[in-house]
C-alpha cells in the first residue's frame, strides 16, 4: 500500500466505502462504473469505461488487497473501493523464459504456481501463492506449454463452486445490500 494512502486512512479513519463503481474484468483491465451504467446491471452485463490512464491503473494495482470475508477493493486514500469481479480477483500472465516460466498478476506482481484448474467453459485458472485467478486469454499457448513440461495435474471446478472454495466475492455491492 502507498505510503500516502496508510497517512490518509490515519487521517480520515471514517471515510464510507464505495460499492459498485470499480470492475476487474477477465483480461485484467479496470473498469469506471458510473450510476447509470450500474443501473443497466451487474458487470458481467454492463462493464462501463475502461481505464486507460497508466499512473491511475498503476496506483489502483499497488492499492489492490481483500478484506477478510473475501470482497477485493482499491484502497483510493481514506475510501475502501470495492471491486466487481468478472470472474476472479486475479489475472495470470505466463512469460516464457529461457528454461522456466514466470506468473505475473494482472498488478505486476510475481508468484509461484500451486495447482490448475479448468471450469466448464474450459477456462484455465491457476492456484498461486498470491491467490486464485484466471489465466489471461492470450497466455494459452504459454500456459499449455509450461502443463505439458511441469508436473501439474489440473482439477475441474464450476464457476459457481470457485468463489466458495477459494474465498472470493464476485460481486462485493451484492453481497452489501444483502447483508
Amino acid at each position: 500500500m502507498d505510503e500516502i494512502v496508510k497517512r490518509a486512512l490515519i487521517k480520515w479513519p471514517d471515510v464510507p466505502h464505495c460499492f459498485g463503481w470499480l470492475g476487474l474484468d477477465a483480461r485484467g483491465q479496470w473498469y469506471m462504473r458510473d450510476e447509470h451504467v450500474q443501473a443497466l446491471g451487474n458487470f458481467a452485463s454492463s462493464k462501463g469505461k475502461r481505464l486507460e490512464h497508466t499512473k491511475l491503473v498503476a496506483f489502483i494495482s499497488r492499492n489492490y488487497q481483500a478484506d477478510a470475508l473475501g470482497q477485493w477493493f482499491f484502497q483510493n486514500g481514506p475510501q475502501r473501493v470495492y471491486v466487481e469481479l468478472e470472474l476472479s480477483p486475479w489475472v495470470w500472465r505466463i512469460q516464457h523464459k529461457q528454461n522456466h516460466f514466470e506468473l505475473l498478476s494482472h498488478t505486476g506482481l510475481q508468484t509461484s504456481l500451486e495447482h490448475c484448474f479448468q471450469d466448464e467453459k474450459g477456462l484455465l485458472y491457476l492456484k498461486t501463492a498470491l491467490g486464485f485467478g484466471l489465466v489471461h486469454t492470450m497466455d494459452m499457448w504459454q500456459a499449455a506449454q509450461m502443463l505439458e513440461l511441469g508436473p501439474y495435474q489440473t482439477t475441474e471446478i464450476t464457476q459457481k463452486e470457485m468463489a466458495q472454495t477459494f474465498g472470493f466475492v464476485l460481486s462485493p455491492m451484492a453481497h452489501h445490500k444483502n447483508h
